[in-house]
């Protein structure tokens, strides 16, 4: 329920309306909370997958090169979030919306940089810059294109962006990838750890109002981290020689990891920018029905699209990965009831102070994996519920469930074995391999292609008596 001391109930659903500056201020701060975690977790977990992160060699430096992608995800989060409230031309919706690192390019990530350090992040921020700048083209049409993307198809995909990383948040939560072969793995110690971040993460969700459950997540992990500290996975010694090692303050170094084209890493980055896309698409029109009571604009909805793109972009050049909307924000918008652009900005200016500290990513690189993979467990099972819900909006007939089928086996069986494609080139390999995107495109594909219907005695032989009768109609 929005707070009428903030203004009037037409104030309130105003975007370009400011509240008191004393409650503005915790507003802003507010929603960069909410996405705060999920902001910097692809950058640990980028960096682990390429060997420079936690449990490598590059400990006794201090992680550096973690801490500095740490700190270019909360700067370009903050800058591109800017992009969308301010807005420069056509660029940005001019609405409030938290723009932050995405989920989706993960699973595209973590085969082009897995084990190959430092020297896999030309290719990586290549692919970053130009995915970007196509993202923004797509700005121009995404209105055409949405009829290629219908539940079905984004369901899936989301589906599988979350079955592509839950793997990632049992690792954590064990001890992570490089303690795979030690005998600590998997130890109740750390088991206890990532539990503790859990109960207290669904305690607060379940039970608390307001805020508390909109941060559940972050409470959660601190919980942990001073769990953690009971039992000597965090000493003040690393805290404080991780703090002291950390720069006061450091500006973003332009190409600092260098560019290459990779074509596989091109072609993963713009094809998982249409679904970026779409995702906007939506959170720009919950913002505007759960804030505003009307629909998106297509200024609006072309603005949004444009400023993923450009944001992205600029982050690429800068070692930043690729930015989308929030979702967590639209539920904070109507949770406040306060529309305010300017609100939202406040808090991208708090982004951006904090990227330009390292001392903040360095305490947070002082969080123990077992923490973070606490946190993860329930931010990337929400991707896959997530999935799963969009996916209850789909007639469930024999010709969306062959498409389905057919996407999910291939996707999900060659991310689970790899070498099943180790002959074929390396960049259709890695494409190949992340999962996702041979599922989407089969996806895409089969629902454009495939006739509106098939008979039953086309399904039955291959679903094992299980063809299935549902609607995608949830009861009330």
């Amino acid at each position: 329920m929005s707070d009428t001391s903030l203004g009037t109930a037409e104030q309130l659903r105003d975007p370009n309306y400011t509240p008191p500056l004393l409650k503005a201020v915790p507003l802003g701060i507010q929603h960069v909370l909410a996405m705060f975690v999920s902001n910097v977790t692809p950058a640990i977990i980028i960096a682990g997958a390429a060997g420079f992160g936690f449990g490598s060699d590059a400990g006794a430096q201090g992680f550096p090169d973690m801490t500095y992608l740490i700190q270019m995800s909360m700067l370009f989060a903050g800058i591109a979030t800017l992009f969308q409230t301010i807005g420069m031309g056509p660029v940005g919706a001019r609405l409030p919306i938290v723009q932050g690192t995405s989920f989706a390019f993960i699973p595209i990530m973590i085969p082009l940089v897995a084990g190959k350090g430092v020297e896999a992040m030309p290719a990586l921020f290549g692919g970053v810059l130009v995915g970007g700048l196509f993202h923004a083209i797509i700005g121009t049409f995404i209105g055409k294109i949405r009829f290629a993307l219908p539940p079905l198809v984004t369901g899936l995909i989301v589906t599988m962006i979350g079955l592509a990383l839950v793997k990632v948040g049992i690792q954590y939560a064990a001890g992570g990838v490089p303690a795979i072969d030690k005998p600590e793995y998997g130890s109740l110690l750390n088991w206890s750890v990532a539990g503790v971040v859990i109960l207290v993460t669904l305690g607060l969700k379940f039970f608390a109002r307001g805020m508390m459950a909109v941060s559940a997540v972050v409470i959660g992990i601190i919980v942990g981290y001073f769990y953690s500290m009971l039992f000597g996975l965090v000493t003040f010694e690393g805290i404080a020689t991780s703090w002291s090692r950390a720069a006061p303050v450091a500006m973003p170094v332009p190409f600092k990891y260098g560019l290459e084209f990779g074509f596989a890493a091109i072609i993963g980055f713009c094809l998982m920018a249409f679904v970026s896309a779409v995702e906007t698409v939506g959170d720009v029109s919950g913002i505007t029905r759960g804030g505003a009571g009307r629909e998106a604009t297509d200024a609006e909805i072309t603005g949004a699209t444009y400023a993923d793109g450009i944001g992205s972009a600029v982050a690429g050049i800068f070692g930043g990965f690729p930015n989308t909307s929030f979702s967590q924000n639209v539920g904070l918008i109507a949770m406040t009831g306060v529309m305010s652009r300017h609100v939202v900005t406040i808090g991208a200016v708090f982004l951006i102070i904090c990227g330009l500290v390292p001392k903040v990513g360095a305490l947070i690189r002082t969080i123990p994996i077992e923490v973070l993979g606490g946190g993860v467990i329930v931010m990337f099972g929400m991707v896959v519920a997530a999935g799963i819900s969009m996916l209850s909006d789909v007639n469930w007939n024999r010709r969306n469930m062959v498409i389905f089928a057919i996407a999910l086996s291939v996707g999900l069986g060659l991310q689970l074995d790899p070498k099943a494609v180790q002959y074929l080139p390396d960049t259709l390999r890695i494409l190949m391999t992340s999962g996702l995107l041979p599922a989407a495109v089969i996806a895409i594909v089969l629902n454009l292609v495939l006739p509106e219907e098939l008979s039953s005695e086309s399904t039955e032989e291959v679903s094992g008596g299980m063809s299935g009768r549902g609607t995608g109609k949830l009861s009330g």
